[in-house]
């Protein structure tokens, strides 16, 4: 690790190379471990060399969005966590609206509201950045990014790919080949970098009324109040996943303090000190009792991150 020291020494001095940096508080659950170094480049071309550095030492790395649909492993991630919260930038052409990965979902819907651009409504409420939501298709209230996605840029990470003159892939709407809580991106490890919504004319005030329904909605029916990873599972063809989980009795069950919530069964909150450990347990559990009780093995939606 010396080695990466010297060789980003501007982002250390800077503050943005950090040894055994603390990663529970850069996510929703406040859940996990230390990563052995986590950068915070602000330009592609810093994220590039961070990224041809750790193939090139055979060194783990992983990619860090705003954290709200991760769970960290208790004793922390032994890799180069990358973060993306730098990459911030916002800017508008007619009824297009381009968006750095790192911009919050609720920042970039309420930038749109203000521009009169309707289409985003849906996520302002989602605790996720743009880059995590293109990367998961994330949706809610009948929205999704597919609905609204024109392009993308993104990385490829392989290094033959990022040694090139063009290391930046140009994908168009259709090859992101979106499904429910999915994508190409996924599919092919791909680093998301920027993308270009298309959204239509709308008054601002009428986009502002949606926008607070469904926060009004959200805050009614979720746990807004205590820290969590939104829906743990994806919902199953058919049926409800927090109904699934409430006929089964296990509202509020708790494992540690780890629990489902009292709100809305599709939830596990943290109660206070909950470890990655409790919440896996707790999942099992849900699986396990859901499947003997229905036949219905539930999926994550919540993206784990593996124990080494």
């Amino acid at each position: 690790m010396k080695d990466i020291k010297t060789q980003f020494r501007d982002l250390y001095e800077e503050g943005r190379l950090i040894f055994d940096a603390a990663l529970a508080p850069k996510t929703s659950f406040k859940i996990g471990g230390p990563a052995d170094v986590l950068a915070i480049p602000k330009t592609q071309t810093e994220l590039i060399t961070l990224l041809r550095y750790a193939i090139q030492n055979d060194m783990r790395w992983f990619i860090l969005g705003a954290g709200s649909n991760l769970l960290i492993p208790d004793k922390g991630i032994r890799a180069l966590v990358i973060s993306m919260e730098a990459f911030t930038k916002i800017t508008k052409d007619e009824n297009f609206i381009s968006a750095y990965a790192g911009v919050k979902l609720s920042a970039l819907s309420e930038y749109a509201q203000q521009e009169g651009l309707a289409g985003l409504e849906f996520a302002h409420g989602i605790p996720g950045s743009v880059g995590g939501a293109v990367f998961m298709n994330a949706g809610a209230y009948g929205g999704e990014i597919k609905d609204v996605l024109y392009c993308s840029k993104c990385l490829s990470p392989e290094l033959e790919s990022l040694n090139s003159l063009s290391p930046i892939l140009h994908v168009k709407t259709a090859e992101h080949e979106f499904a429910y809580r999915s994508s190409a991106l996924q599919k092919k490890n791909m680093i998301h970098l920027s993308s270009v919504f298309r959204l239509s004319h709308d008054d601002p005030e009428a986009i502002k009324a949606r926008m607070e329904e469904y926060d009004r909605q959200r805050n009614e029916k979720q746990p807004m109040a205590l820290p969590s990873a939104g829906s743990v599972f994806k919902r199953p063809e058919g049926h409800y996943t927090g109904k699934l989980i409430d006929d089964c009795g296990l509202r509020g069950y708790r494992i540690g303090d780890a629990a489902i919530s009292d709100k809305h069964c599709g939830f596990i909150v943290n109660l206070g000190e909950a470890t990655a450990k409790d919440v896996k347990d707790l999942i099992k559990l849900v699986q396990d009792t859901v499947f003997t009780k229905y036949g219905i093995r539930l999926e994550p939606e919540l993206r784990i991150i593996p124990e080494e």
